[in-house]
């Protein structure tokens, strides 16, 4: 019966609630339908041609007032208390900054660490303070019954404690622009020891590897330079293929003339390498008219920036889409 086995403490609590209320839907479900067959044939035509007139018994309107106002109040405690257990984080719990955006989720751990995917240990409390940089958002993890909105320029808290190794999905539940419908992460339950080798392992550890769920194709390596994009965030906002996002698109990026924003005045330039270089570094010094001022400074060693600004120089566009 393992299978039946909820992945958290707060889907144990939730999921106990939900049972409850289910298990007393069914018993008056039962009570009652039995009861309506009981006085069909008990008051049918045949046994009483003529109807009599029934007065009221004090006894019963007591009874089916009382029964359901008990019945009311268990629910409402049995909820309530339940509530307060998900919204109350242990004092130890290990806190992890949640970063919502249009598109993605990001992750950053008391030491520094930040990641795509949220990496937690087995049976050990996660707070989750979780906030947006754009619009409203909704963070979602159906496997562990927890769901809290980020809010911009404020800050919603929850907390789990996952009680099964695996990979839960991560979802958003509020519409939040064109690409709403791929605002996914994870949730990766590693061992402890796993987790503690990476968290205290420094900048090089390597990530906690994921549980597999079942054998999957192998899918496409991409370039370097996009694994490194990829990690760093970049993808969330700019596209490789043209598809427009929040910020511009690599693709035909480099040699392009671009009207852009510098201390309050606009200007056309030419993105050559040493544009790109500081956009990079410096991505709030000159910013594309028409695109927000939101993209964060990327932390990326000499050898990351030289080889991502050499993969942004090949993604020339076809001459047909050059004005």
């Amino acid at each position: 019966m393992d299978w039946i086995k909820e992945a958290s403490t707060s889907a144990q609590k939730s999921d106990a609630v939900f049972f409850y209320v289910f298990a007393l839907s069914v018993v008056f479900l039962v009570f009652i339908t039995a009861l309506m067959i009981y006085f069909v044939i008990r008051y049918s035509r045949k046994r009483h041609p003529k109807a009599e007139q029934i007065h009221g018994h004090t006894g019963l309107e007591i009874l089916w007032t009382a029964v359901p106002l008990v019945l009311f109040l268990t629910i409402f405690y049995y909820g309530w208390t339940n509530y307060e257990y998900m919204r109350k984080a242990p004092a130890d719990a290990m806190e992890v900054k949640v970063n919502a955006r249009q598109w993605a989720w990001s992750f950053e751990y008391p030491n520094g660490k930040q990641t795509k995917v949220l990496f937690a240990p087995v049976n050990r409390p996660m707070k989750l303070e979780v906030r947006s940089l754009d619009v409203i958002h909704g963070f979602f993890v159906p496997a562990f019954r927890i769901k809290v909105d980020a809010v911009p320029s404020h800050t919603n808290t929850t907390w789990f404690q996952a009680t099964r190794l695996g990979t839960y999905d991560i979802e958003c539940t509020v519409i939040c622009g064109v690409d709403h419908s791929l605002m996914l992460s994870k949730v990766v339950i590693v061992p402890e020891d796993a987790f503690k080798a990476w968290y205290f392992g420094g900048p090089d550890a390597p990530e906690p590897k994921p549980v597999p769920d079942a054998p999957r194709p192998a899918a496409p390596v991409p370039p370097p330079a996009v694994a490194l994009m990829d990690a760093k965030g970049c993808l969330a906002c700019h596209s490789v293929d043209g598809k427009p996002m929040v910020g511009p698109t690599f693709k035909g990026l480099f040699g392009r003339r671009e009207e852009v924003v510098e201390a309050g005045q606009r200007r056309t330039i030419t993105v050559d390498e040493p544009r790109l270089r500081e956009a990079i570094r410096t991505p709030m010094k000159s910013v594309v008219r028409g695109y927000p001022p939101a993209m964060p400074a990327v932390a990326l060693a000499p050898a990351e920036l030289d080889e991502i600004v050499a993969y942004l120089k090949t993604l020339h566009a076809p001459a047909a889409e050059h004005p």
